[in-house]
């Protein structure tokens, strides 16, 4: 006897392929679905993560400004301080140079020169006075220079040739002069020979020695 299956058996194989077609479709938009959740929420938790820690920077950048301003208000506060205290260990220091500077002069003075005008402006002395010659003032520029270590730097300004009446008949001529030199602080004074007692080892080291015989 002989079968024959009338029923659309090729349309329902069809819909279980179009079934099974859907289904795996389905399931693969699920899964990427569910991947593409999984990389969203990972890098939206790696950007929450990254905004903590710049919010943790920025607050301790904050910190750190604050603390930069406290320091440089500190430093000037230290600057100030030491401005002041230079300025009255320059005070004590000074109290007697005056005293010194009348002493030098005495003792710096060549015989045949003669001071008539002395001004000081800060560390600055002008000497005005007159001279037996030429020589003298020389002389005076030299010790001034090299004698004594309260006086630095002495310059000539002016030197022009004078009279002086020394009798009603008795007329000299004399070389007028006018020399600035710095006055040197006591403080600088002190550093000078601190100085030069530093450097006198170094130059008797380096002295030649004297050839054998």
């Amino acid at each position: 006897m002989i079968l024959i299956n009338l029923l659309p058996h090729r349309e329902e194989a069809r819909k279980r392929r179009r079934d099974a077609f859907n289904a795996a479709v389905g399931f693969s938009v699920l899964v990427g679905m569910l991947l593409a959740g999984a990389v969203y929420l990972y890098f939206q938790a790696r950007i929450d993560n990254q905004d903590v820690r710049n919010q943790t920077l920025k607050s301790a950048i904050t910190v750190l400004e604050g603390q930069i301003k406290e320091i440089a208000t500190i430093e000037s506060e230290i600057t100030a301080l030491r401005a002041r205290q230079k300025a009255v260990e320059d005070l004590q220091s000074d109290r007697n140079l005056q005293v010194y500077l009348l002493n030098e002069l005495v003792r710096q003075l060549p015989d045949g020169v003669y001071l008539t005008d002395m001004r000081q402006v800060d560390q600055t002395v002008t000497l005005k006075g007159s001279a037996q010659s030429n020589e003298r003032v020389s002389e005076l520029l030299r010790n001034l220079g090299n004698n004594t270590p309260y006086f630095a730097k002495p310059q000539l300004i002016e030197i022009v040739t004078g009279s002086v009446n020394l009798a009603p008949r008795d007329q000299r001529r004399v070389a007028n002069f006018t020399i600035s030199v710095r006055l040197q602080r006591s403080s600088e004074v002190q550093a000078a020979a601190v100085a030069a007692a530093a450097a006198a080892p170094v130059a008797a080291g380096a002295a030649p020695a004297a050839p054998a015989r």
